[in-house]
């Protein structure tokens, strides 16, 4: 590779993830501050989004407190029976709900549990355990699609058919969400890495 080419790669590298994540806090604080029920009272955007976030978060600490009490518990109770009842939204709420409480009840240390699975004979493809199983024994995997990790396949495996792996849930990731050009040096072949 000559020098010239070297030299804009490693730029792009440098600039491209820097570039995305300002583009991404960009469009959550446009996001913000467009649904912001204090836009349209205060005129810069920087305080309007600020006191939505306080706003928000001083919400999610009162519900959070109700919930502990009787009347908390039972407004879930109806809520969830009211969405349950709605063909469409039910599918959308429960599987939220979900992955709410599975983030927050620390069953995400076992769901982040890279491995790999195959499909085909000698083809691997990168999965995370769920830490749920089936009734017959059968464990579930969620084997995720590249570049968008938020579709992929539920998989429910025989557990010697799950190959376990001593790998980073970070580095599974960055493979995956790369579409397999995030390859650690360590994991890249040695032709592949010389320095001329």
């Amino acid at each position: 590779m000559t020098s010239w080419k070297r030299d804009f790669a490693s730029g792009l590298i440098v600039l491209a993830p820097i570039l995305v994540t300002l583009y991404v806090l960009y469009w959550l604080f446009s996001l913000i501050a467009r649904f912001s029920l204090l836009a349209t009272n205060v005129d810069d955007p920087v305080v309007a989004v600020s006191l939505t976030v306080v706003i928000f978060v001083l919400l999610v600490f009162s519900v959070g407190y109700l919930m502990r009490t009787a009347l908390g518990t039972f407004a879930e109770e109806v809520l969830d029976d009211l969405i349950n009842r709605l063909p469409g939204l039910r599918i959308v709420y429960n599987a939220s709900k979900m992955a709410v409480e599975t983030v927050l009840s620390g069953g995400a240390d076992e769901f982040q549990k890279p491995v790999k699975v195959e499909p085909w004979d000698g083809m691997r493809l990168t999965a995370f355990k769920t830490g749920k199983t089936t009734t017959d024994g059968r464990e579930v995997v969620f084997m995720p699609t590249a570049p968008n990790i938020t579709s992929g396949f539920v998989m429910e495996l025989e557990p010697e058919d799950i190959i376990e792996v001593e790998e980073s849930t970070e580095d599974a990731l960055t493979r995956v969400l790369s579409a397999g050009f995030g390859e650690n040096e360590r994991d890249v072949p040695e032709q592949f890495t010389d320095d001329e």
